[in-house]
């Protein structure tokens, strides 16, 4: 018999609950006090229900080993069935991995294959406009062309070395007098690089916003613009009269007395530099494409286009013309054979290529690179650095002048003169100013140096 505590519902043996509230007077469990009539009787049935009777006889055994089994079997053939669905998923699945792997094996050779015969190959074509595409094949340089190529290095490496100092040329002692003596306003917003004329009279340079200007040294102010765009100024040249300016949207147009008389669109992005052949009727363009184009300027039309591997940021041609030499982002110089247009040699330099200068000497390259505070000066012949000269400050851009005497060196922190004697084979340093420059170039008979800050402002350095 069965007793339940009324207050909270404990249940206990009647004969236990009593001997325990007799001794203590207390409930076992809250410890509150409790007394015998607070006991409710439970009243529960005497006859005990008895068990159904499931595995008292063989045929309640036979039944239950039969549902069993009748289980097993059934889960047996539910796993069996999502086994063979697993394994269908798994060969479906395997089959297109190994497909794909395949397919990206294809590509993977096909791409190789292109790269292989695009570096092995030029791209040829006229003139061409934005929208139209190139025409890729093997050609090499036109017979015109390579004839005058032969024609002007044969012409000029006779008298190179021979020809004396012209009359009336820049002195060391005349370098150790040079000073800012003219500034201009700023002239256009991001302009990177300029040009002079061979008279010295006009400067070409152009902006962020791809309007191209001529500048007057002499009256101080532009005199003529032309557009350039689509994109930004990023090189300019002058070929006699005619002004040349490369975009970032890889245009290279050409003008003559402020009138557009051939355009192009080689470069698959940024036309980083330009440069033109000493015969004056070759162009040379490079771009971040990897790619430097030649135009026949006589023809107004493309003439080569080469794929490198790395993007290109300056170039050059030798003053004889047979070499032409293309710094890269990746710290190489490339230098390539004109006529062939093959690699001739490369030299490695510590970062990505800003400047390039060929000496006339005909000898030496020298060479600049980005954040670097030293310029190399590379021996063709030996294929190795002869002489490095640090100005202590990042140079944006060297420049040799027609004799061969001096080298100019500039930067952001200022700009130096550097000489080189043949007679003693001593270098000096008979200039060192503190104008700013990101860009330069000698003036006539390199009486003046003419520097272009990152403000857009020319200044002119010469005698007082």
């Amino acid at each position: 018999m069965a007793i339940a505590v009324n207050t909270l519902g404990n249940v206990f043996e009647k004969r236990l609950i009593e001997a325990y509230i007799a001794e203590n007077g207390r409930d076992p469990v809250t410890d509150e006090d409790l007394s015998a009539d607070d006991l409710i009787e439970l009243k529960t049935s005497k006859i005990a229900r008895p068990r159904p009777p499931t595995l008292t006889s063989i045929p309640s055994l036979l039944s239950v080993f039969q549902n069993e089994w009748d289980a097993l079997a059934l889960e047996t053939f539910t796993l069996r069935q999502q086994l063979t669905q697993t394994r269908q998923e798994l060969s479906t699945a395997l089959y297109q991995h190994d497909a794909a792997v395949r397919v990206i094996a294809r590509l993977s050779r096909e791409r190789d294959e292109a790269r292989d015969a695009l570096s092995k190959v030029s791209v040829h074509g006229g003139p061409t406009t934005n929208g139209e595409a190139m025409q890729v094949d093997s050609s090499g340089l036109s017979s015109d062309l390579i004839a005058k190529v032969e024609a002007t290095q044969e012409k000029l490496s006779k008298t190179r070395r021979k020809r004396p100092i012209p009359d009336g040329w820049v002195t060391s002692e005349a370098l150790n007098s040079f000073a800012p003596v003219e500034k201009s306003n700023p002239l256009y917003a991001g302009t990177r690089s300029f040009a002079l004329n061979m008279r010295g009279e006009f400067a070409l340079l152009g902006g962020e916003d791809g309007r191209l200007g001529v500048y007057s040294i002499s009256d101080k102010a532009i005199v003529q613009e032309m557009d350039a765009g689509p994109g930004a100024v990023a090189d300019a040249l002058w070929i006699g009269d005619r002004a040349v300016a490369s975009t970032s949207a890889g245009h290279v147009k050409i003008w003559e007395n402020g009138a557009e008389v051939a355009s192009f669109y080689g470069h698959a992005g940024e036309a980083t530099a330009l440069a033109v052949h000493p015969s004056g009727d070759i162009l040379a363009s490079v771009g971040i494409d990897k790619s430097y184009i030649f135009y026949d300027l006589t023809t107004n039309s493309i003439a080569t286009q080469v794929l490198t591997d790395a993007a290109l940021t300056t170039a050059g041609f030798h003053p004889d013309g047979h070499l032409f030499a293309a710094g890269g982002i990746d710290g190489q110089i490339r230098v390539y054979d004109v006529k062939t247009t093959t690699n001739a040699a490369n030299f490695d330099s510590a970062g990505p290529i800003t400047a390039i200068s060929f000496s006339e000497n005909g000898t030496w390259l020298t060479t600049a690179a980005k954040g670097s505070t030293r310029v190399s000066i590379w021996d063709l012949r030996k294929a190795a650095i002869v002489h490095t000269i640090d100005i202590a400050s990042p140079i944006s851009a060297v420049r040799w002048e027609y004799s061969g005497q001096f080298l100019a060196i500039a930067g952001p922190s200022g700009l130096v003169v550097q000489q080189y004697s043949k007679s003693t084979k001593e270098w000096s340093e008979p200039l060192k100013n503190a104008t700013p420059a990101i860009a330069l170039e000698w003036g006539l008979k390199a009486g003046a140096l003419l520097c272009l800050d990152s403000e857009g402002c020319i200044t002119t350095l010469t005698t007082r």
